[in-house]
Formats: structure tokens, sequence, C-alpha cells
């Protein structure tokens, strides 16, 4: 399948993506956007420090509430399974977004593989019939043909075998 559309086509269409993103893919987004802050570290370094201090009995007229610190480590456990999983929903949208831009990536190479694989066919066919020595060239042949994607990607992995192979795998 060829690219089809303008450059601009691409942005709006990845602009209309980002605003289509369901309600809780907001939430996962804005949740770790958060906890990645220096401002989620501070108001983690206040709370738990107060804890502590408090539970270790060094403000006086505070009782102490938690002198085991049993429910500050169910707290923290449990937080570090939401906030865990909301990273993980996180980074597993960024990947997803990631391959369709790789796909992208992929559709725009291939297509200026193909329009320049007819550009070296026409200036060929142009020196030759100017009789120039550079239609003599003999990769001229190579380079004027269409690449097919599936044959290089079945050559890399032979490469990637061979290699890999080769170290003791």
């Amino acid at each position: 399948m060829w690219l089809t559309g303008t450059s601009r086509h691409c942005w709006s269409t990845g602009a209309s993506r980002r605003g289509s993103r369901s309600r809780e893919e907001r939430i996962a987004d804005a949740i770790t956007l958060f906890t990645g802050s220096m401002r989620f570290v501070y108001i983690h370094l206040v709370v738990f420090g107060a804890w502590i201090i408090i539970n270790l009995g060094w403000v006086p007229g505070i009782p102490r509430f938690d002198r085991s610190f049993v429910v500050l480590a169910m707290i923290a456990s449990v937080e570090a399974i939401f906030l865990s999983t909301f990273v993980l929903i996180s980074q597993n949208r960024m990947a997803a977004l990631a391959d369709r831009r790789a796909d992208l990536d992929l559709q725009i190479s291939l297509l200026a593989e193909h329009e320049v694989t007819r550009l070296i066919t026409l200036v060929a066919a142009m020196a030759e019939r100017m009789d120039l020595e550079a239609a003599r060239n003999p990769e001229l042949a190579e380079l004027s043909q269409d690449v097919a994607p599936e044959r290089v990607m079945e050559q890399m992995e032979a490469h990637e075998r061979a290699a890999g192979t080769g170290r003791g795998r």
C-alpha cells in the first residue's frame, strides 16, 4: 500500500488521534505525568517524612498512630501497584503509537524508494537516448529495479540468524 496525501494530512491525523483518546487513557496519562514530576516527589517527602517523624514520637503533642509503620507500608504498596499499572498503560499506548509511526516511516520510505527508482529509470532512458557515457553504467540496471520489502526483510532476518548462531546462541 502506497502512502497517499500530504504531510499536513499526516500531522492532522496524529492530532486527531491524540484528541480521540479514551477518558481512561487521558486519566492514565495525567496520573503518569504527575507521578513522574518533582512535585510528586516533594509531596511524598513531606507526607512520608511527617508520617515517620510523628510515629517515631519526635513531635510532642501529636500521638503516634502507626507505631510499627504497617499502615504506611500498606499504603506505599497499594500506591506502587496502582502507579505501576498506570505507567504500564501509558507505555503500552506509547508503544502502539511508536509502531504506527514506524509503519508510517516505512510507507514514506517505500514511496520515496519507488519515486527514486522511477527517476533513475527516466534519467537512464534520457542518458541512453542522448548517448551519454553514464547510460552504460552497470549499476543503473540494479538501481532501476523496485525494491521488494519482503525480500529485504528475509535477507535481514537471515543475516541476524547467521550472526546469532556465530555468537553461540
